[in-house]
């Protein structure tokens, strides 16, 4: 009987530590489990409160100051609408070239001079009024209208280039601008510090803040007009040998046309 007992007195003391130690560790997962809550929820604030691309940008705009940031601003809404403008004029300059030279060839084949004065006249594009204004010579001879083609040529290519100088401007003028806003914030760091007679982080964070950010943006600025400007450059260019092939092959073919 006694060992009986002792037995039974054993068994329960374990139950009991089994379920002590059950609801401790019961006990224990729940603050775990609510302590890693409250740690996703508080990593998770910091991600709700981030704010969106455009709200950042428009905070840090406001924070680099209205002057020289609505200035830069100035220049890139400039450069822009002229760059815009020069890409559609150039798009609609293209022409292509061989079709234009197959037609005007047929054109003095078959009706002369004045068929293929009608072609041009027909055809968007400088290289259509350069043909036009050498075929408009050609009863002046030969050389006439050799020079009447490279006459219009360079007028054609200073209508390609107008207001290309201005975009070349725009950037230039932003970094300089950026790097002026620059001078001027760090110029007021220093005359806090010299105010208040302690070099402290706070008083010239806000200086130096301002004047890295009219930096980045003027150089933001300048890296987006330099794209543009490179492209039209690159278009112009191609408009331009095109022009130069285009009017060779047209006095070649006035050459042939007076045998």
């Amino acid at each position: 009987m006694k060992r009986l007992f002792s037995i039974l007195a054993i068994t329960g003391i374990m139950a009991f530590g089994t379920a002590n130690a059950t609801t401790i560790a019961n006990t224990n997962t729940a603050v775990t489990t609510t302590v890693a809550v409250a740690q996703e929820e508080d990593d998770a604030a910091p991600a709700e409160e981030s704010l969106g691309f455009h709200q950042e940008l428009k905070k840090r705009f406001i924070e680099g100051g209205p002057g020289f940031m609505g200035i830069v601003l100035l220049c890139l809404i400039l450069g822009l609408a002229i760059a815009i403008e020069r890409i559609i004029f150039l798009n609609l300059s293209t022409t292509n070239t061989k079709k234009l030279t197959q037609e005007v060839e047929d054109a003095l084949a078959s009706g002369g001079v004045e068929a293929a004065k009608e072609v041009c006249r027909n055809t968007k594009g400088p290289i259509a009024s350069i043909f036009y204004q050498g075929l408009d010579r050609t009863d002046e001879g030969l050389e006439a209208a050799e020079k009447a083609v490279v006459a219009y040529g360079g007028v054609q290519m200073g209508q390609l280039e107008k207001n290309v100088s201005w975009i070349s401007l725009f950037i230039a003028l932003a970094p300089m601008l950026g790097f002026m806003g620059t001078v001027i914030g760090m110029i007021q760091a220093f005359d806090k510090i010299e105010a208040a007679g302690d070099m402290q982080p706070s008083l010239v964070a806000g200086g130096i803040k301002v004047a890295l950010l009219t930096t980045v943006f003027g150089l933001v600025v300048a890296i987006i007009l330099q794209i543009f400007y490179n492209y039209i450059i690159a278009k112009i260019d191609s408009i331009v040998n095109d022009m130069e092939d285009a009017s060779i092959t047209l006095m070649d073919l006035l050459i042939r046309n007076k045998k």
